[in-house]
């Protein structure tokens, strides 16, 4: 999904991420990846430069769910150790507790105007329905889910790049 890292679109974006992984039967992820997404958006919206346009996208491979956040800043973030913030601090602890909620975490270059801050999450806690007359996948054939197979839409949703596989708001 592509938008704008202001306050006022970043809990529509949890609103979006919960229901899709509620499609997903991924019920037990909604929580840390609502946090995490909503720090990694607000990190776009306090830091980003040109501009606050973004791009979130979830992936689902076999076990893991993936949240990443692409903008066109080039500077990589830096974290705060939680034991250098000050106890009443109001910024610098975002990407600490997303450190600390995720399996593993991390930020990469994207090409020369742009960075993709990304999390990961453990599906294995969360129950996943199958249905019972399913043929059963080869973990090497197992497909990707992202954004764009059928699920719950943004009203007026349009394709983004193409490349991207991601949906518009």
């Amino acid at each position: 999904m592509e938008l704008q890292a202001l306050p006022s679109r970043i809990g529509q974006v949890r609103r979006i991420v919960s229901a899709h992984l509620r499609y997903w039967h991924l019920d037990a992820l909604i929580d840390r990846a609502a946090l995490g997404v909503t720090e990694l958006l607000t990190n776009v919206h306090q830091h980003a430069r040109p501009d606050k346009l973004c791009t979130v996208e979830l992936e689902l491979l076999l076990d893991r769910l993936t949240v990443s956040v692409r903008d066109h800043d080039p500077r990589l973030p830096v974290v705060e150790e939680m034991g250098e913030i000050a106890p009443l601090a109001t910024e610098g602890r975002g990407l600490a507790m997303v450190a600390a909620m995720s399996e593993s975490w991390g930020a990469r270059p994207d090409g020369e105007d742009g960075k993709v801050v990304w999390f990961t999450l453990p599906t294995s806690a969360a129950p996943v329905a199958v249905p019972a007359r399913a043929p059963r996948l080869v973990a090497a054939d197992q497909p990707a889910r992202r954004f764009t197979e059928a699920g719950p839409a943004l009203e007026g949703a349009r394709p983004a790049a193409p490349a991207r596989s991601a949906v518009a708001g």
